[in-house]
């Protein structure tokens, strides 16, 4: 890599000491006139997901710092925190496992972050290693070790002393990550409600601060019936005065009032940064003004490039674009991405990354398959009109899913089905499905139903045996799938990923790929473009 590591020794010094001197908030208290306003702005992010680079002028890392760097020019007091979420997104980011990312959060001078769920996407040693690299702590008060201690690497909370203010800090991830990744028998969840309940407990009564801040990576979407929203978390814990939120991408124009509690989020991939400015008298909130500010556009650069954070992500650059540059086809036509419309209907990208699936298997492979699936929620970006790069295909799949050819009787294929059929549209399990598939979803009564379902041109057989391709992450159970961790039969790993099958099928195309849907899925009282 290009940039010296920090160890974990060091790692473990710093964050000793953020205990110390962060839970602990210092030997002296904060000292205030009565009656007298301080303010401190609050500047936020969330989702990065790997956006390193601008993308259409949009964003950037190196956008990003010189927006902050105006911001600290201007004011004194400036609280810096990521909602979670840094890695997963575009091929350069995920090559170096999010290393540019990391060291341009170091350079940019976060103060505070909390993991997210895409945190948890590779191993745990991936994770402690990310970890290790961070100048700034990881607060986490709902996640454990498999002995129930603090998990290595975090802190359950922080404290910062300001001119007039006392501020803590805590965080949260949605307990939902155990499901939605593979995270190993290393890491615990525990219910996110209860663990604020106790904190801000601590942080009132024995840290005496005055605002509470919830850095959370829980969302205001509420993706299953078990799921806990930042709304809800309002609600059940109303000492908290502000939640900086991620996980659900929620662009706002205004914070949202939860009771006395403001929720912010920030969008998406660096494209906006919040910015709160903040009046405290007494240690009472008397002014939120807050705002998204937009990182540049195509018709305006507000914020150029910084020049050390660009210098240090170049290397970096040159080392990628030697690889994904590589021209793999032509795609004939735009695969529409919209507004994640993998998640709820059958997509153009979709069939076509399923039926690369069945081409590689049955016609590469040599193994017979009756379909493949994966869920929509896999699938992260759209492919334009013109050349293909293994980049652009590495970015609409950032995900090292091995591919895993399985068996399922009839009856239990009936009850995999069903369980689709119940997955609300815009969650990530909505799966997107192979051309020998073919069902209806009726959402008119709220829930979804799943009616007519064929495979091969027939009804499914309840005692006949059916092969299928999926990905390690559902049959693990991801994304709630445990009908597939519970009754696939003989799992057999291709050792091929996802992104692999994909470049081979276009280029068994003759290098063209024509965005094309043939009514494989359809959607009935629900979001159906």
């Amino acid at each position: 890599m290009f940039v010296v590591k920090k160890w974990f020794v060091i790692t473990a010094l710093l964050l000793s000491l953020a205990v110390m001197f962060g839970c602990a908030g210092g030997p002296e208290p904060v000292q205030r006139e009565e009656g007298k306003s301080y303010s401190f702005v609050l500047l936020h992010t969330n989702d990065h997901h790997g956006a390193t680079l601008a993308k259409d002028g949009r964003g950037g890392l190196a956008e990003r710092m010189s927006f902050v760097k105006s911001v600290r020019d201007q004011y004194a007091q400036v609280l810096v925190l990521d909602a979670g979420d840094i890695n997963t997104g575009p091929a350069l980011s995920n090559m170096f496992n999010a290393e540019p990312d990391i060291n341009a959060y170091n350079m940019i001078g976060y103060d505070a972050g909390v993991l997210g769920n895409h945190e948890f996407d590779g191993s745990y040693e991936k994770l402690q290693n990310q970890l290790a690299m961070l100048n700034y702590p990881i607060v986490n008060a709902n996640i454990k070790d498999k002995s129930g201690n603090q998990l290595p690497g975090t802190v359950p909370y922080i404290v910062k002393n300001y001119d007039g203010i006392r501020i803590g800090i805590f965080g949260l991830t949605t307990k939902r990550t155990a499901e939605l990744t593979n995270v190993g028998p290393e890491v615990l969840f525990i219910d996110e409600i209860e663990a604020a309940k106790n904190i801000v407990s601590v942080l009132k009564n024995d840290e005496k601060v005055d605002i509470v801040i919830a850095l959370t990576h829980l969302g205001d979407v509420k993706e299953t019936e078990m799921s806990t929203t930042s709304p809800e978390l309002a609600a059940a814990v109303p000492e908290i005065d502000i939640i900086v939120d991620g996980h659900s991408h929620t662009y706002m124009e205004q914070p949202i009032q939860a009771g006395q509690t403001k929720i912010v989020s920030a969008n998406e991939w660096g494209k906006y940064v919040g910015e709160a400015k903040i009046d405290v008298v007494n240690g009472t909130i008397v002014n939120f003004d807050w705002m998204p500010v937009m990182i540049n556009n195509n018709e305006t650069i507000a914020f150029t490039p910084d020049a050390e954070v660009a210098a240090m992500i170049a290397p970096y650059s040159e080392k990628a674009d030697a690889s994904l540059k590589e021209v793999i086809g032509q795609a004939a036509d735009d695969f529409v991405f919209g507004d994640r419309l993998t998640r709820k209907i059958e997509t153009a990208i979709g069939d076509m990354i399923c039926d690369a699936n069945v081409w590689y298997i049955n016609d590469v492979f040599g193994q017979k398959i009756d379909f493949a699936f994966h869920n929509g929620g896999n699938i992260r970006a759209p492919l334009s009109k013109g050349p293909l790069t293994r980049e652009d295909i590495m970015t609409v799949l950032p995900f090292d899913n091995y591919l895993y050819v399985v068996s399922m009787k009839g009856s239990d294929i009936i009850d995999l089905f069903n369980f689709i059929g119940s997955i609300p549209q815009g969650n990530g399990g909505f799966p997107q499905m192979s051309q020998e598939v073919r069902y209806t979803i009726d959402y008119t009564g709220g829930k979804g139903v799943l009616k007519d379902l064929t495979i091969g041109g027939a009804p499914v057989d309840a005692g006949k045996t059916y092969s299928f391709c999926t990905n390690d992450f559902l049959l693990n159970g991801g994304d709630g799938y445990t009908v597939l961790k519970d009754k696939a039969m003989s799992p057999f790993n291709t050792s091929l990923t996802l992104q692999t099958v994909v470049i081979e099928y276009v280029r068994s195309l003759n290098g063209i790929i024509t965005p094309e849907t043939d009514g494989r899925i359809t959607i009935i009282g629900g979001v159906s473009e």
